[in-house]
């Protein structure tokens, strides 16, 4: 009965890290299943959900996100201002009568007795205009600029999301399977204590390992639930929209080296643009409030019918003069100067912090790369062929339970350790487009 049970493991680890952990990692040699066994592949390990497609999720986020529609209102909104802003005021009209008490009625006889119609246009000083109408045109074009920021973040976090549902996903696949085969493990050591030739201190570790497996499966699934909500919530839909099987990340290289995505950055970062067209419209403004210091001026055509035989006809032209300078003309130019330090400021910052924020993630994507190298290429297959070995010492006698098990968690952790690597490659690249304004992940 002993022999029998442990000369099943290595088929039993063969289908597991085969199928769902091994075959993904290049260069790692998985465990090969004796001919003739019958242990079957536990079912979660075979289960397909249907497909989950990254662009169609993208597609679908940039369409119905609320952010970015609530942007491309705000974009529009201020496009439509600019050509009010251009435009002359409004013309007054104005009515008026002296005479009776009855309104419009004139006094027989009395030349001081009329009845009166004004019309009034006011029209700014020369170039007022044109710069108010640049002023609301940068602005309505940094608003743009935050519209395209909106697309880009929203895509990013849409990858981002996917990513760690991708891999909460393949994780929880191979522990839940892994965790089948535990089971298995266990009940041989019940076995082997049963029979006289094991240690009750192996079947406590066995459940043990157990229990362990089975609050990390607890804690994938709900960080799993956590990306799938979050996912949905950016897609505008319920929280509870079931999603399907992800794709596993593909790691694709990187085709650019650091200087050239700090070039990038300087040429398509929206942020930029947007400050750019900041500090072009405090340019404006700052223009606009110098020619506060010159004066409006109004020109009115007033025409007046009296109860004498004359009638009366007359033109005014009004001037605002500017004597209030120092409280308001003054401040106003301070004002605008001061904005446009500001912008400028924020500009540079914003410069700084881009390239910051590119190597920060490219820092990320390389450490990705190197430890999903190092774990496909080393570790486990290095860790395959140590459980291999504890397995064949094992079946023995030469090694006891504890140490084949502890092989098998080692093997495992390694596993989920190299998916964890692959997904945070990939999301280190997600976090980089909105950036460069490339498209770096498929």
């Amino acid at each position: 009965m002993q022999l029998h049970h442990a000369r099943r493991l290595t088929p039993a680890l063969g289908l597991i890290f085969t199928g769902v952990a091994l075959g993904q990692a290049g260069g790692a040699k998985p465990l090969a299943a004796r001919p003739g066994s019958r242990l079957k592949q536990p079912a979660a390990a075979t289960a397909q959900a249907p497909a989950l497609s990254l662009a169609a999720l993208v597609r679908l986020a940039l369409a119905r996100n609320p952010e970015i529609a609530a942007y491309a209102g705000r974009a529009a909104a201020l496009r439509a201002r600019v050509r009010p802003s251009e435009a002359l005021p409004d013309p007054t009209v104005s009515l008026g009568w002296m005479g009776k008490p009855l309104p419009f009625a004139l006094e027989d006889n009395a030349a001081t007795s009329y009845r009166q119609i004004t019309a009034t246009q006011r029209f700014p000083f020369p170039g007022k205009l044109k710069l108010q109408g640049q002023v609301a045109e940068h602005t309505s074009r940094a608003a743009g600029w935050d519209y395209q920021a909106a697309r880009r973040r929203v895509r990013a976090d849409v990858k981002t999301a996917y990513y760690q549902y991708a891999y909460f996903y393949q994780a929880l696949r191979i522990v839940e399977n892994t965790r089948a085969l535990l089971q298995r493990l266990t009940q041989i050591a019940e076995t082997r204590y049963e029979s006289g030739q094991g240690l009750q201190e192996d079947v406590l570790k066995g459940q043990v390992e157990l229990s362990q497996l089975l609050e990390r499966v607890t804690i994938l699934r709900q960080e799993q639930r956590t990306a799938a909500a979050r996912i949905n919530t950016l897609l505008n839909r319920s929280p509870e929209t079931p999603l399907g099987a992800p794709a596993p990340p593909a790691m694709k290289t990187l085709p650019y080296t650091l200087h050239q995505l700090y070039q990038l950055a300087r040429a398509h970062d929206t942020g930029l643009e947007r400050e750019q067209q900041l500090i072009a419209r405090d340019q404006s403004a700052l223009a606009l409030a110098h020619k506060s210091y010159d004066p409006d001026f109004s020109v009115s055509y007033m025409y007046q019918r009296s109860a004498a035989p004359m009638n009366m006809q007359g033109a005014f032209v009004t001037l605002n003069i500017p004597i209030f300078y120092r409280a308001k003309q003054r401040q106003e130019v301070l004002a605008a100067s001061r904005m446009l330090t500001s912008d400028r400021d924020f500009q540079s910052n914003r410069g700084t912090t881009v390239n910051y924020l590119v190597k920060q993630q490219y820092l990320a994507l390389r450490q990705a790369a190197q430890l999903a190298v190092l774990y496909s290429q080393a570790i486990v297959p290095q860790s395959t062929q140590t459980l291999n070995a504890s397995i064949t010492a094992y079946e023995s006698g030469k090694v006891d339970f504890l140490t084949m098990l502890d092989n098998f968690i080692n093997l495992l952790d390694f596993q989920v350790k190299y998916d964890r690597q692959k997904a945070n490659y990939e999301i280190a690249l997600a976090r980089l487009e909105p950036l460069v304004g490339v498209e770096l992940t498929r």
